[in-house]
Order: structure tokens, then sequence, then C-alpha cells
């Protein structure tokens, strides 16, 4: 027996279901959408590993034996097994569960994302959340998180994702600096946010080109020029949302970056993983005004 299982595939008991259902091997081939002859010798050989005959062929097609039938019905029994775990599975996934962890930046995570992933967690109990916050090194590759949340216009070609939507940044000085606070002192990033457009246009718009104030974090740049220590750039998500700030000017086109939601490609089917970026994506895509500077209300609003 252990011989004979061997020797058979589903696509065998597939076959012999095919013609038993449709009466023929014309009909069969149709179905399986291969050639009469390949329906025919696939048949024989069949036939021959089970050694019985599986059909009687008469003049009105091809009718099961005794043993055509118990194959037959064990096609329909591994069919409807099949159909079941399909069927299992497509419910499991409608409610995913399991650890997600988030890698993100503080300014993204205070200033936009916070009611976003808590409201994603009303939609999904049964996946926790860990986030990983100002590490732009988090290595996906090696599964140091599942998903990254990152402003960025180049996105490593190693992940995949979307684009959710642009980043517009602006000219920032607390709400109760003159109108001549420019020519002030100036709050730019640290040499560890050297990346940032916004620190090459700083220097470039600074008095003597050196900012009074350097950062390392975007949220410690808002709360310096919030506090009267000078102007700087902030992304429009960050300084529209805050009352101690008002805007100088328009968005810089030179400082606009992209958002992207970034996964491991083993990992964009996972069901946890599928979730949070449609979710995500169709929450940003709702602030894509806000998100551009173009004065819409925000998240926190």
């Amino acid at each position: 027996m252990s011989d004979l299982l061997s020797a058979l595939s589903w696509e065998d008991f597939r076959l012999v279901g095919a013609v038993a259902e449709t009466g023929g091997l014309p009909a069969a081939a149709r179905r399986l959408e291969l050639s009469h002859s390949t329906v025919f010798r696939r048949l024989a050989k069949i036939e021959e590993a089970v050694g019985f005959p599986l059909f009687e062929r008469g003049r009105d097609g091809y009718a099961p034996t005794p043993a055509g039938e118990e194959m037959v019905a064990a096609a329909a029994a591994m069919a409807e097994d099949a159909a079941g775990f399909a069927s299992r599975i497509e419910k499991r996934e409608i409610a995913p569960a399991g650890d997600l962890r988030i890698a993100t930046s503080d300014a993204l995570l205070q200033a936009l994302l916070t009611p976003i992933l808590a409201e994603f967690r009303k939609a999904y109990p049964a996946i926790r959340l860990e986030l990983a916050l100002g590490n732009p090194s988090l290595n996906l590759s090696r599964r140091d998180a599942d998903v990254a949340v990152r402003a960025t216009d180049r996105p490593p070609e190693t992940l995949v994702g979307r684009r959710a939507a642009g980043l517009a940044w602006a000219l920032y000085a607390a709400s109760d600096a003159p109108l001549a606070a420019a020519a002030g002192p100036w709050v730019g990033p640290s040499d560890e946010l050297g990346a940032l457009p916004a620190a090459a246009l700083t220097r470039a718009r600074a008095p003597g080109g050196e900012a009074a104030w350097r950062v390392n974090s975007v949220i410690a740049m808002a709360e310096a020029i919030g506090q009267g220590g000078g102007v700087g750039f902030l992304p429009c998500f960050v300084g529209d949302g805050r009352l101690d700030l008002r805007r100088l000017g328009p968005p810089e086109p030179e400082l606009a970056t992209g958002l992207w939601l970034l996964t491991h490609p083993d990992l964009r089917r996972a069901p946890r993983v599928r979730a949070f970026l449609d979710f995500a994506a169709g929450r940003l895509a709702a602030l894509r005004g806000f998100l551009a500077g173009e004065g819409a209300r925000g998240p926190m609003a």
C-alpha cells in the first residue's frame, strides 16, 4: 500500500475525478486544460499503478468500476479537505494576530502616528504593538522590526512597500516671536541628523551659517523653537499641530520628502503586516493635505 501511495499524486486523483464527473476523456481534458492524449496516457499509468481498471469504456462514455468509485470518493474527500483548509485560513486572516514591531522616528510617532496606532489596535485587538524609535539603521532584513514608517525619498532596495504621502517642511518661530525673528538665532539639526535636507538649508539661511541650537531630535527642535530659542525648519505635521509655533512662510520645496511604509519581502503577505500596511496607508491618505502643509486638520486635532 505504501508503494501505491507513493506512486499516486493529488493530480492523479483529480484526473480520475474529472473523468468520472464528465463521463469521458475529451470533457475531462477540457476541464483540466490538458490534451486528450495526455489524459489518456495518464489514466493508463494510474490504472497500471493501482492494478485494477478504474473505468468501463462503453458507448455512453466512461463509467467508474468499483475501484474507480473508491478513487473518485477519495478525490472528492481530498478536495473537500483542501477547501476546508482554505476556508479556515481565510477566516484566520480576517483577524490577524501576533506581535508587530514598528520602527519609526519620535517625531512621526508623537505628532502623527499615535492616534493611527490607537485606531489600529481597536480594529485588530489580537495584534500587539512594539515601537522601536529613533534608529534609522534598524535592519528589517535582519528582522529588527517587521515594519518601518520612514520619511525618505530613497527607501532601501531590499525592502518593499508604498509611498503613503508627501511630507512638507517650512520655517517656524514661537507663536509670540517678532516678525523679524528669522534675522535672529536659529535652531537646527545636529550632526546626527546631518542627512536631513533641513541641515544644509539651515546652514545656508542662518546668520553666519551656523545654528545657535543644534539638536539631534526633531521634536526637541520644535520644543526649542516654541520656547523662543530661535527659528528653524520643521515638518509641517509637527509645526502646524502646535499652538506655541507659527509658520513664517510656505513650505520649502527643496525640503519635501516622502513618507514610506516598508517591510521585508518575506513578510509582506503576513496577515498582521498586511493588515497594518493597508490600515496605515488608508489613514495617511486621508491626511495628505495636512502632511503637505496645506492647512488641513491633522490627526491630533
